[in-house]
């Protein structure tokens, strides 16, 4: 990443940070699911905690590239038993920002978390998404739309970065920020990307990175993280290690990085 680049993230991190509600603010659950398809039982744990059968659900279906996207994650909501599930394109805006004004649950589908934000940032909806989340509504995403969650956000790798833990070995963007302190990373152990998570890290100690398998959960509450599914959620916490600086070497030198493996039924504080 360019300096430049990395400049503006940073700037836009802190924005972020400054943005966030006071601790104790009713804040919206975040259901971030890592790819693979969401379970019924994430479908209903999503559901309670919105309104239950009476819950209105949105798609954001703008990560995506392919034909009537977003069509089957409606329909996934509606078998799971929401009252009503809706597909909403940005085209148009008025209409768009109805809809999600008055929807129970935000879900945002796969595909680029890249485009996702581009589309989103072009049609000036980012403000009001972060504003629903602020106001208690329950946000939840697959894949691309669980890397939209956090403020740093993953979008790719350079093409040897799965066999490096070295800086600049991720590309990061800026994401929506719903998820404050933390990096999340998608289809976590079975694409292998472990290291990737680890130096995007290491580059950033003050952020937990945490790292979800396909088919898998990890939901966010007040005071802490759930996790529902087939597959682990990887945490990895630098936030009191001793880390070289990313100047001192090719690689990554790091000592007390703790590692966490939760898997369904387990529970980790947020603090």
């Amino acid at each position: 990443m360019k300096n430049s680049s990395l400049a503006a993230l940073c700037v836009a991190v802190l924005l972020a940070a400054c943005a966030s509600p006071q601790r104790g603010a009713s804040v919206g659950a975040l259901v971030i699911v890592g790819g693979g398809g969401t379970t019924a039982p994430i479908c209903a744990r999503a559901l309670e905690l919105a309104r239950g059968p009476q819950t209105k659900v949105v798609v954001l279906p703008q990560a995506s590239s392919v034909e009537n996207r977003g069509e089957e994650s409606a329909q996934m909501w509606r078998e799971a038993g929401a009252a009503q599930a809706q597909v909403i394109e940005f085209v148009d805006a008025p209409a768009a920002r109805a809809a999600i004004a008055g929807a129970d649950l935000i879900w945002i589908g796969g595909g680029d978390q890249s485009r996702f934000m581009e589309e989103a940032r072009a049609a000036g909806m980012l403000e009001l998404l972060i504003e629903r989340h602020r106001a208690g509504v329950v946000f939840g995403g697959t894949s691309a739309g669980a890397a939209v969650m956090s403020g740093v956000m993953i979008t790719g790798e350079p093409e040897d970065a799965p066999e490096r833990i070295a800086p600049k070995s991720q590309v990061l963007s800026q994401g929506l920020g719903l998820l404050e302190a933390a990096i999340v990373d998608q289809h976590f152990v079975v694409r292998r990307r472990n290291n990737r998570l680890l130096s995007a890290v290491l580059a950033h100690p003050q952020l937990l990175g945490l790292g979800i398998d396909e088919r898998t959960a990890l939901i966010a509450l007040p005071g802490r993280f759930e996790v529902v599914g087939e597959g682990p959620v990887v945490v990895f916490d630098a936030r009191s290690a001793s880390i070289s600086p990313a100047e001192s070497g090719p690689v990554w030198s790091a000592r007390d990085v703790r590692l966490t493996v939760l898997r369904e039924g387990d529970s980790l504080s947020r603090r």
